[in-house]
């Protein structure tokens, strides 16, 4: 079944590239870092950044993704299994609803002008985001949502996990090639409707796919 089985493949792809997208997205303390260097220093440099950010969220996927991996082997009842994407789905609508009401600006570090080298704003970057630990929280949510741990697998888990990163990159590309377009009539009001932007889209999501979970269940059970 060759056919199958990279459709498979293309499906955890997909699914690790949403996943670093919605890892990525919220902006947190890195986030508002990535569109002051955008705006003091540069696109490039919000974009090493983005990449610093990145490598840290990569390490704490790989971290929950082998803590889930062995519960989703003790896990065989597809129930339990429904159980655990409903936990995924309120929980990723729990954070949406946090990102839409927090302000990322306030008591925000203010990014200087000297640009410094692309490896100095990769690695500050880097501890910024790695020092926040709750990521490990909306991954297990978007882990179990998705799918996306299959213990046994190590080709497929592979790649998924590198999607992470590419979708991470991919975020983080785009966000600096629209603030440099835009960096003329940027402001801290433009980081706020970025925010709520994406809190509003994440809760959205969350419901949707929520409901779906809850409907699946249902026909599951008849």
């Amino acid at each position: 079944m060759p056919f199958l089985f990279h459709i498979d493949i293309l499906d955890q792809m997909i699914k690790g590239i949403l996943i670093g997208i919605i890892a990525s997205a919220p902006m947190g303390p890195v986030g508002v870092l990535c569109v002051q260097r955008t705006l003091n220093k540069g696109r490039w440099y919000g974009f090493v950044t983005g990449i610093g950010a990145a490598a840290s969220d990569f390490i704490y996927a790989l971290i929950t993704g082998f803590g889930m991996s062995f519960v989703m082997e003790l896990v065989t009842e597809p129930k339990t299994l429904f159980a655990l994407k409903i936990f995924g789905s309120i929980l990723l609508l729990l954070f949406g609803i946090y990102s839409w009401r927090s302000n990322p600006t306030k008591n925000m570090h203010i990014s200087g002008y000297k640009k410094g080298t692309f490896i100095h704003n990769g690695v500050t970057a880097f501890f910024v985001t790695v020092s926040n630990p709750l990521i490990i929280f909306l991954f297990m949510a978007t882990f179990a949502q998705f799918a996306f741990v299959v213990p046994n697998h190590p080709m497929e888990m592979t790649l998924g996990y590198l999607s992470i990163i590419a979708g991470a990159l991919l975020w983080w590309f785009g966000l600096t090639w629209l603030i440099d377009k835009v960096r003329e009539k940027f402001d801290t009001n433009g980081i706020l409707i970025i925010n709520k932007s994406i809190g509003s889209m994440v809760i959205v999501f969350s419901i949707i796919i929520l409901i779906g979970t809850v409907f699946n269940l249902y026909t599951f059970s008849y």
